[in-house]
C-alpha cells in the first residue's frame, strides 16, 4: 500500500521541484552558452592570432606592436588579451614574444606536465593566475620549438561564476517562496476538502441535513451541490422507504387479521369450519400474491433483468394476457377490441416480465372498464408502442401524479403494487410508461427498438 501524504506536502515538493528544475536548467543552459561562446568567439580570435604570429616569425618581424597583422589589444567583445611564447621541445619556456613572462612560464609548466603536443587548439586551462585558452603549433622558424598562443578569459569565467552565484541565490529564494506559496495554496485546497469530507462523514452517519456551502473553486462548489442533491435524494428515499414499510404492514395486517379471526372461530367453534377454511384459503392466496408481487418488485428495482432475454412478439404476449383475464372480464360483461400490426412487433424482453407488465395493465383496465377494453400494438418511428385503454371513469386528476407509486391506491384500487411493477418492468427495458385520460384511462408504453 502506498504511503499517503497530505496535499500540503505534495504541493510543496511539487512547487520546489518545478522551481529548482527550471532554474537549474537555466543555469546549465547559461554555462553551456558561455562555454560555447568561448569556443566560438575566443577560439576564432585565437586562430587568427596564431596565424599572424606564425607569419611574423617567418618574416622575422616578431609581431612588433603596431604590426598590421597582429594587435595585442584585448578583444572588445570578450575582453580576452592575446599573448605568445616559444617553448622548447620538452615544453620549457624558451622566450616570450608578447605578454607576461610569469604567465607564460606557468602555462609552459602546464604544457610540460600534461605533455601537450603541437596541434592542440582552443584548450581551456585553469591556473592560479587565471583561466586561459591556449593553442600550440610548431614554430615555423626554430625547428623542434613550439609556438604557444594563449588568451586570458578570466573575465568571462568570472562573469559566469557571478551569474551562477546569483542563480543559486535565486534558487534559494525560490525554494523559500515555494514553501510559503505551497502552504497557502495547500490550505486553500485542503480546507474545502476537509469540509466536504466532514459533510460526507455526516451523511454516512445518517445525518441527512443539507449544508449551505460556498467555495471559490467551481469544482468544489459543484461537488458540494451534488452532495446536497444526494442528501435530498436520500431523504426522499428514506421517506419512501418508511411509507413503503407502513403500507406493507397495513396491507399484510388485513389478510393476517382475517386468517387469525377465522382460525380462532374454528378453535372456539363459533364459525363453521368449512366456511372459515374457504376464507382462510382466499386470504392466504391474497397474501401469497402480495408477497410475490413485493419480491418481484424488489428484483426489478435492481435495474437489470435476470435470466435470458430473447426477442418475442408483443402481440402474442398481449393475447395471452387477455385470455388470462377473460373469465373476470366475462363476469363484468366486458369485450376486448384489438388493433395490432399485421407484422410481428418484436422486442427483446423476458416473456415473464412482459406478462407481468401487460397483465397488470389489462387487469387494471378490467377493474375500471364499463363495456370495452381497447388494445393497440404497433411498430412506429418511436419504437414498439402498446396501449391499453378502457372506457371507464378515468384516473382522478389528483391521482395522476401518484399512479405508479408503490402502495398508492386510488378509488377501488387493490393493494397498489400492480402499476408500480408495470413501471419497473418498463424502465428495466428502457421503456417509457405513461397514463392519460381520453374517454377513460389510457396506459401507453413505448420501447425503443
Amino acid at each position: 500500500m502506498k504511503k499517503q501524504r497530505h496535499i500540503r506536502t505534495r504541493l510543496t515538493f511539487t512547487l520546489i521541484g518545478l522551481t529548482c528544475g527550471i532554474l537549474l536548467a537555466v543555469m546549465l543552459a547559461f554555462n553551456l552558452a558561455v562555454r560555447g561562446y568561448i569556443r566560438s568567439r575566443v577560439s576564432t580570435q585565437l586562430g587568427e592570432v596564431t596565424q599572424s604570429v606564425s607569419d611574423d616569425r617567418r618574416e622575422g618581424s616578431h609581431g612588433q606592436k603596431g604590426d598590421k597583422r597582429f594587435d595585442d589589444r584585448p578583444d572588445r567583445v570578450t575582453g580576452a588579451e592575446y599573448s605568445a611564447a616559444v617553448l622548447t621541445e620538452d615544453g620549457s619556456l624558451k622566450k616570450v614574444l608578447y605578454g607576461n613572462e610569469a604567465t607564460a612560464n606557468e602555462l609552459a609548466c602546464y604544457v610540460r606536465d600534461n605533455d601537450l603536443s603541437a596541434g592542440t587548439e582552443s584548450k581551456v586551462v585553469s591556473l592560479d593566475s587565471g583561466t586561459y585558452t591556449i593553442s600550440i603549433q610548431q614554430d615555423p622558424v626554430e625547428a623542434g620549438s613550439r609556438l604557444l598562443i594563449y588568451a586570458d578569459v578570466s573575465s568571462i569565467t568570472a562573469f559566469s561564476q557571478r551569474v551562477n552565484l546569483i542563480l543559486l541565490i535565486v534558487i534559494g529564494a525560490a525554494i523559500l517562496i515555494s514553501v510559503l506559496l505551497s502552504r497557502r495554496f495547500a490550505r486553500s485546497f485542503a480546507q474545502p476538502v476537509q469540509t466536504l469530507s466532514d459533510f460526507a462523514s455526516d451523511i454516512g452517519g445518517g445525518k441527512l441535513e443539507p449544508r449551505e456551502l460556498t467555495f471559490r473553486d467551481a469544482e468544489f462548489q459543484k461537488l458540494a451541490d451534488s452532495m446536497n442533491g444526494m442528501v435530498q435524494e436520500l431523504n426522499d428515499a428514506k421517506q419512501k422507504q418508511e411509507t413503503f414499510f407502513q403500507n406493507v404492514s397495513h396491507e399484510l395486517r388485513t389478510p393476517l387479521t382475517s386468517i387469525r379471526g377465522n382460525a380462532e372461530g374454528i378453535v372456539y367453534g363459533v364459525i363453521e369450519p368449512q366456511k372459515a377454511g374457504q376464507v382462510i384459503l382466499s386470504e392466504s392466496d391474497k397474501l401469497t400474491g402480495m408477497v410475490e408481487d413485493i419480491l418481484y418488485l424488489s428484483r426489478m428495482g435492481r435495474g437489470k433483468p435476470e435470466g435470458s432475454i430473447e426477442p418475442i412478439d408483443l402481440r402474442e404476449v398481449l393475447s395471452l394476457c387477455v385470455s388470462e383475464q377473460h373469465t373476470e372480464a366475462e363476469k363484468k360483461g366486458l369485450t376486448f377490441s384489438f388493433d395490432f400490426d399485421e407484422a410481428p412487433v418484436m422486442l427483446a424482453i423476458r416473456e415473464q416480465d412482459a406478462q407481468r407488465l401487460f397483465g397488470n395493465l389489462i387487469s387494471n383496465a378490467v377493474r375500471y372498464a364499463r363495456k370495452e377494453i381497447r388494445l393497440i400494438c404497433r411498430s412506429s418511428e418511436e419504437g414498439a408502442v402498446v396501449r391499453v385503454a378502457d372506457d371507464g371513469p378515468g384516473v382522478a386528476e389528483e391521482d395522476l401524479p401518484h399512479v405508479f407509486e408503490r402502495f398508492y391506491k386510488g378509488k377501488d384500487g387493490k393493494h397498489g403494487i400492480g402499476l408500480a411493477i408495470a413501471q419497473s418492468v418498463a424502465e428495466a427495458y428502457q421503456g417509457n410508461l405513461t397514463v392519460r385520460n381520453e374517454n377513460g384511462a389510457v396506459f401507453e408504453v413505448v420501447f425503443q427498438i
